[in-house]
């Protein structure tokens, strides 16, 4: 038997004797998303004894429960796109490619690649233990032990049996802010004046030739003729439209709901909903020339949440700090999605870029809980206001703050505290940096050189993201 603990009292756990080493880790990240991956090789590349505990049987987050299959935030909308987060997306990207399981960047209001999502899976599998992460799959949290203003401890069950894990450092890439809800952090929902960016329910079509042409206006079309003739329920008509490398299948984003992820009854009758929606929408997508004989292949498997709970941390970046261009100290990753907010009385869509439809910059402050010490953020759990949450919350932008996060994690569990510019030359040596050109268009100059490393000691080939060597 082991112990756990709740509230102040000691309660018996009747599930599996953890040896020490299985116990006890030094960062522990909740979540195993794309913020939740850059979170955890962060922290083990930073030197850091890393648990990733995931709740489902795969890394990917969203990228494999939730049909986003696209990596957004990479590229500014620029024409020619820069790419602005390297590090672990680098990486990632690298062994994609090497799969032929990724495309180049495509533009649909903003710029994103398209990826394949079983491959994405074994990519980041390999991008994890290639870094000497420790993985936790089937793991959900459902107790913290804290010490005073710092969490100690997760209690983790699997199928009815329960575990142990403690930590100096914590980061919450839950999605949810899971992990900061439940040991009682400052946490929101939301933006004031029950602001929340509406989810979706991903589908994906099989059966329609790599050759024919499919595009938003498409869809647009075939929904409204199918209204006409009495077929729904429809709620959206207007998606981004992609296609899956290998197999051409055709993913949108369509089937929406109002609902409240916190509550069952609400995501409940939204899955119910989502999936009426799916089927009226292949009837529409069988109207469309060359897609005569589509199917649906899937749909989710889950809906895909856009906002939920943030932490509320130390600084809330706002979009008026993105449009100011605002300059920070602390910056730890770009940003370069734009503020895609999703109405849930209309459910229509907007998009406002960023300046010039460049980057921007930002801080380490966003991602450190105000009152739990030894605790971050990271991907969608981060503090940013209603437009500045709905641009920082993507997939490549979650990778960048993940990265940072778990750097900023392993310093803690280390020292105890944060330095910066020790962050920032770390960040720089894993490859999260910006370019020199993107630094001069910042007007920043980097307060650290590169600093040496035992390249042989990491045990990731991507270590040398940068092409430094």
């Amino acid at each position: 038997m082991t112990h756990g603990l709740r509230g102040n009292r000691i309660f018996t756990l009747t599930g599996f004797q953890n040896t020490k080493a299985e116990r006890e880790f030094d960062t522990i990240i909740a979540g195993g998303g794309a913020a939740g991956v850059g979170a955890a090789v962060g922290a083990s590349l930073a030197g850091a004894k890393t648990l990733l505990v995931e709740s489902g049987g795969s890394l990917g987050g969203a990228a494999s429960l939730r049909g986003v299959i696209t990596y957004c935030g990479v590229y500014t909308f620029e024409d020619p796109p820069r790419q602005v987060v390297h590090g672990v997306m680098r990486e990632v990207l690298e062994r994609l490619a090497s799969r032929s399981a990724v495309t180049g960047p495509h533009r649909h209001r903003g710029v994103f690649l398209v990826f394949d999502p079983e491959a994405n899976k074994r990519v980041l599998d390999e991008v994890c233990l290639d870094a000497g992460v420790n993985l936790s799959f089937h793991s959900r949290a459902i107790r913290v032990h804290k010490e005073g203003n710092r969490l100690a401890g997760i209690v983790l069950e699997t199928a009815g049996e329960f575990s142990e894990v403690t930590a100096n450092s914590f980061v919450d890439a839950t999605g949810e802010a899971t992990l900061a809800h439940l040991a009682g952090a400052s946490t929101r929902y939301g933006n004031a004046g029950n602001q929340l960016n509406l989810g979706s329910l991903a589908t994906r079509f099989g059966g329609i030739s790599a050759e024919a042409s499919v595009t938003a206006d498409d869809i647009a079309a075939a929904v409204a003729e199918s209204r006409g003739r009495g077929i729904g329920p429809f709620s959206k008509d207007k998606s981004v439209v992609c296609r899956l490398p290998y197999s051409a299948d055709l993913v949108i984003y369509v089937a929406s709901h109002d609902y409240d992820p916190r509550d069952r009854s609400s995501i409940t009758e939204a899955e119910l909903a989502g999936r009426r929606q799916a089927e009226a929408y292949l009837e529409a997508v069988r109207t469309i020339p060359g897609c005569e004989r589509a199917y649906l292949v899937s749909t989710g498997p889950e809906f895909g949440t856009r906002e939920s709970r943030h932490l509320n941390c130390v600084y809330q970046l706002t979009w008026r700090d993105v449009m100011n261009k605002r300059g920070f100290e602390d910056c730890i990753a770009l940003g370069a999605w734009g503020a895609e907010w999703h109405e849930r009385e209309t459910f229509g869509s907007v998009m406002e870029a960023a300046p010039g439809n460049g980057f921007y910059q930002i801080p380490l402050d966003c991602l450190r809980s105000v009152d739990t010490c030894n605790l971050l953020a990271a991907g969608r759990t981060a503090d940013g206001d209603r437009k500045a949450g709905a641009a920082i919350r993507v997939l490549g932008t979650a990778i960048a703050t993940g990265q940072a996060a778990g750097v900023a994690a392993a310093q803690i569990a280390d020292s105890g505290g944060i330095s910066v510019p020790d962050l920032q030359r770390e960040l720089f040596t894993q490859g999260q940096t910006a370019t020199p050109e993107q630094l001069a268009e910042m007007r920043v100059k980097p307060p650290w050189e590169p600093a040496p490393r035992e390249f042989a000691k990491a045990k990731i080939r991507g270590i040398l993201f940068g092409g430094r060597d």
